[in-house]
């Protein structure tokens, strides 16, 4: 059984931002979102409450009188990121009569609630993933008392609807269908900061993506830390999902991330195979090419299995490509071990690979391992990696070139605004000239040359 919040806690929200609204305050607010897809989701959904409320949304937190931190915990580095803007803010805190709310994966770690109670006296409301919901409630609290406000779960959260939300782009939208994960890689932090698994219902997937079409959104990103573990009802799983979604007038492009290799289902294959809108380009992290790695890494699958997937999809799917995620360094990782993740790269020549070296996260049982890497080790390593990757991703993208693309003008180049920016329907970024009325349609753009990460593009009448 799928457990929601009640429409009476809901309605309950909604009344105390009508409370705030009605307050004498200075409404500008900022916020500052860390980490993945799933964190920028939550944050449209803050802004949704924020903006209902009636603040209005800046660009600079030295302009804003209510900034919110969106973390995420799952580098090592993010703390002190996270520390280090946090102090920037103590000196304009009193002169903006600023609000400091503190949220995201990282506020579900005590360590860094206890760090916060003590050395950052000036953060005002501090609430976690699971209560995210409560946020118009905590802050209303904080300014009619004017005291701090810590409100963080430690048992995971129910899924909950029917809130505001403001999404920042106005053609392709992401759509969180289940939250938590239940894998518990020995690396990853996820599991104690989002809890378990707990998948939205289908008709308010669908719902939420029915008034996306209607409103002109023509791509949808469904979010989870493992999508293909969803579970809409006793007989009703991912690929069932993704064919009523397929079946939705006005959206021309579905995305998903992030699959687990060892739960991706022939079902699911079939559905992708025979949709229309699915796209062929599948995430499917590797995190190591070695079968001894991956199973200290608590992954699943080996090496040939991995193998063995990518081909049974090649030959369900015609002209699918694949991108992944690799961590390079794991905790007793050898030379070996990493040859075979250079091993694999080049059997399946991926599309793109979003590298990263492996960082200790405190809590996990990858912490407590012997045999880690020396960082000169890790980022020669890292190094070789990315040589191989660029080089393959180069190799692919000369087969876009002189072939005519369907491409979503997504808008301007964030490098030159006489230029325009969109993807294909495999996902590769595409810049051409073009006239702005041409932003959020679909366009025949002719490829010319390829510049590693983008292609450029002539449009073709």
């Amino acid at each position: 059984m799928i457990k929601t919040v009640s429409s009476e806690e809901i309605e309950n929200q909604y009344e105390y931002m009508k409370k705030i609204k009605e307050l004498d305050i200075q409404r500008k607010y900022y916020i500052n979102t860390m980490g993945c897809k799933l964190n920028e989701n939550d944050s449209e959904k803050i802004s949704g409450m924020l903006s209902q409320i009636g603040y209005e949304e800046t660009n600079s937190p030295e302009d804003a009188n209510l900034v919110v931190f969106n973390t995420c915990c799952i580098r090592e580095n993010a703390e002190e990121k996270v520390f280090g803007k946090l102090g920037e803010l103590k000196n304009i805190k009193e002169k903006n009569n600023m609000i400091i709310c503190f949220a995201g994966c990282m506020s579900q770690e005590k360590h860094v609630i206890e760090k916060i109670k003590k050395s950052y006296p000036y953060v005002d409301v501090i609430f976690g993933t699971h209560n995210l919901y409560k946020f118009p409630e905590m802050l209303h609290e904080k300014i009619v008392k004017t005291k701090r406000v810590f409100d963080v779960w430690d048992i995971d959260g129910e899924i909950f609807e029917g809130l505001p939300i403001k999404r920042v782009g106005d053609k392709s939208a992401c759509v969180t269908i289940m939250n938590g994960c239940n894998n518990f890689c020995s690396y990853c932090i996820v599991p104690y900061t989002r809890g378990r698994e707990r998948s939205r219902k289908p008709e308010d997937i669908i719902n939420e993506i029915k008034e996306l079409a209607n409103n002109g959104y023509k791509e949808v990103m469904l979010l989870g830390q493992n999508v293909n573990s969803y579970k809409g009802g006793e007989n009703y799983n991912f690929a069932n999902l993704l064919r009523d979604i397929d079946k939705i007038e006005g959206i021309d492009i579905v995305r998903f991330m992030s699959p687990h290799p060892k739960d991706f289902k022939d079902d699911v294959i079939e559905a992708i195979a025979e949709s229309k809108s699915v796209s062929k380009v599948i995430h499917l992290p590797l995190q190591s090419g070695s079968t001894a790695v991956l199973k200290a890494m608590n992954r699943g699958y080996s090496k040939e299995q991995y193998l063995e997937l990518v081909d049974k999809i090649r030959n369900k799917v015609p002209n699918v490509t694949f991108t992944t995620d690799i961590i390079v360094g794991f905790p007793g990782e050898t030379e070996e071990d990493f040859e075979d993740t250079l091993d694999i790269v080049r059997k399946v020549c991926f599309e793109q690979v979003f590298m990263f070296i492996y960082s200790v996260r405190k809590g996990t049982r990858a912490e407590k391992m012997e045999g880690h890497i020396p960082e000169e080790i890790k980022s020669r390593r890292f190094n070789r990696l990315k040589e191989l990757a660029d080089r393959i991703t180069e190799e692919e993208n000369y087969k876009y070139i002189d072939t005519i693309q369907k491409v979503l003008v997504e808008g301007e180049s964030k490098t030159n605004k006489d230029v325009l920016t969109g993807r294909t329907s495999s996902n590769k970024v595409v810049n051409f000239v073009g006239d702005k009325n041409l932003i959020g349609k679909e366009i025949n753009v002719k490829i010319v040359s390829q510049h590693i990460w983008y292609l450029k593009g002539e449009i073709i009448d």
